[in-house]
């Protein structure tokens, strides 16, 4: 597998300086897609059509070996937003908002917004679904959002109400008693019939508002839904490929020696209707799934493209950092495996390109290892903003070294997890170290001795397709390995949720924002927030209290996070 850029307009020391010199900060506009892998002309895919992804490629640093750190929505963008790995959130599934685990953690965009930049979010950027919600205190404005799971022909919906997936994404309750919904759809209709032509058009719409507040530097992160399920896109980019074309992975087991219940049995796939609940897809099947899997990537492509013209065109490329990214790689039927949802390379391995205006070199390649964590610390500094001081300890380092010489390495290593349930034992982590050449992955619970661990080795040099499990044959090997993450805290088991959670009480107070913004311009003064209060005595001390830079007025984002104390 190709690993696809994260596209990230880079700014290091020396674009800060200008930029501080010229009294403007440079804007951030963070590209965010879905189960985007390194599918990619940039990644040296010969057969995909991305265009416009490749020539953000030309323009700036393409990461070879990049990787996420676990392979599912919304740990992986928790450890894109909070700069913290899921081992020390402490959450791995989906439901789980990363407040419940850090309450006042400062996310990427909140940190922005504190020195001064006005954070916008479109799309999909944090996980919302499966009992997730977003997180109102890290936009400067309220997010604009899009449905997930997006049909535009009858055929492929439920004949009433929801499908099933419609409904985990929408938070319904009971969604495992509602009909499947097509895994695919090609339709001959525009762009913008789908979610992510919208999400485009929004995009375009902020940037043009941006142009002419020039004051005001932009933060704005855009998240792309496709190529996640259903592979549905308009008909122009299905007949971009010829199904018959595409050879079927020839490796369909999964590696020798593996532990059992390390594979995924892909139970994502096998919510959509046709798509058999036990047992392998059919040669037809798989070859349809690959193909939609292309067509969906060449259409978030071209609206990607789109969004990266209108930069061009408003003349805001010149001083904005761009960043694109894929939150996790995913399983294309090799090793017989579909979606993410393991620890393996393919699900693990996502794109990361990242362009700096005058400071990264057109059409540069390092192979230096990055981890997702990476990227907030990595912005800070391209912006020129001070060093975080957070709640939480930053697990990533600052790819700024690599931007200014791709040649050098980052690190020795990145960390990466996946939970499963073994027999007799509940759930286990498996807790993952990647180097150049290895990866080993522990499995155990979290705590337990090192000798109740069952391991994986894989050497990509030897073995790229990870064919076997070499731990009981390499153990030097899987001893330093070990050593490497012996290193990094050990897991923390799966939080309890929390009822009512941080996350819900921040959505009651951004909506009481939207109310007291009587003049909507997204801040309160001391009147506006005095209107109303049950308790006028007591009222003008929250607003000192409140007012953590007090400038007189109340940001969204202090009156949301209560100064900082939600």
């Amino acid at each position: 597998m190709r690993f696809i850029p994260f596209a990230v307009i880079s700014c290091c020391a020396l674009f800060a300086d200008r930029a501080v010199a010229a009294g403007a900060k440079p804007n951030v506009l963070l590209i965010c897609v879905d189960d985007l892998k390194p599918l990619l002309g940039c990644y040296r895919d010969q057969r995909i059509r991305s265009p416009n992804i490749d020539r953000l490629a030309r323009r700036g640093l393409l990461f070879e070996r990049a990787y996420c750190n676990q392979a599912v929505c919304a740990p992986s963008r928790n450890a894109l937003l909070t700069g913290v790995r899921p081992t020390e959130l402490g959450i791995y599934n989906l439901g789980t908002n990363f407040r419940q685990a850090m309450p006042d953690a400062v996310t990427l965009p909140q940190y922005f917004m504190r020195h001064g930049y006005r954070a916008e979010g479109l799309g999909k950027i944090f996980h919302v679904g499966h009992g997730n919600h977003e997180d109102p205190a890290s936009w400067s404005v309220p997010h604009f959002s899009e449905k997930s799971i997006a049909y535009v022909l009858p055929e492929s919906r439920a004949s009433q109400g929801l499908t099933r997936e419609e409904a985990l994404f929408a938070n319904v309750t009971d969604a495992g008693r509602l009909p499947r919904g097509a895994a695919f759809e090609s339709a001959d209709v525009p762009d913008n019939a789908y979610p992510d032509g919208r999400i485009a058009d929004e995009a375009i719409r902020r940037l043009q508002s941006a142009k002419v507040r020039p004051s005001a530097p932009f933060f704005l992160a855009v998240g792309f839904l496709k190529p996640h399920l259903p592979l549905c896109a308009p008909k122009k980019y299905w007949d971009l490929y010829d199904r018959t074309s595409f050879t079927l992975p020839a490796l369909r087991t999964p590696p020798e020696g593996a532990p059992s219940y390390a594979p995924t049995s892909w139970g994502e796939l096998r919510q959509y209707r046709d798509i058999p609940q036990t047992g392998p897809l059919t040669d037809e099947q798989a070859r349809t799934l690959i193909h939609g899997y292309h067509a969906a990537v060449s259409y978030v492509d071209a609206q990607i493209g789109r969004v990266l013209d209108e930069l061009d065109r408003l003349g805001l490329s010149t001083n904005t950092i761009i960043v694109l990214w894929g939150d996790h790689g995913w399983h294309l039927g090799d090793h017989g495996m579909w979606s993410k949802h393991t620890n393996y390379e393919e699900a693990t391995h996502i794109p990361l390109l990242i362009v700096v205006p005058g400071v990264t070199k057109a059409g540069a390649r390092t192979r230096a290892l990055a981890e997702t964590v990476d990227l907030y610390p990595t912005l800070c500094d391209l912006a020129g903003l001070p060093k975080p001081q957070l709640p939480q300890s930053l697990d990533g380092r600052s790819l700024l070294p690599v931007l200014k010489r791709p040649t050098r390495d980052s690190k020795e290593a990145i960390f990466h997890v996946f939970p499963r349930n073994r027999r007799g034992d509940g759930e286990i982590l498996g807790r993952a170290v990647r180097t150049e050449r290895y990866r080993l992955v522990e499995w155990k619970k979290p705590g337990a001795a090192g000798e109740t661990a069952d391991l994986e080795l894989y050497d990509y040099q030897a073995d790229p397709l990870e064919t076997r499990n070499l731990a009981p044959a390499r153990p030097k090997v899987v001893a330093k390995l070990r050593a490497l993450l012996a290193r990094q805290p050990e897991g923390k088991p799966q939080i309890l949720s929390a009822t009512p959670d941080a996350a819900k009480r921040q959505t009651d107070r951004a909506a009481l924002f939207e109310r007291k913004d009587t003049d909507h311009d997204g801040k309160l003064t001391r009147e506006e927030f005095l209107a109303n209060q049950p308790d006028p005595d007591e009222a003008p001390k929250r607003f000192e209290r409140f007012d953590r830079d007090k400038d007189g007025v109340l940001s969204r984002d202090e009156f949301i996070t209560m100064g900082g104390t939600l």
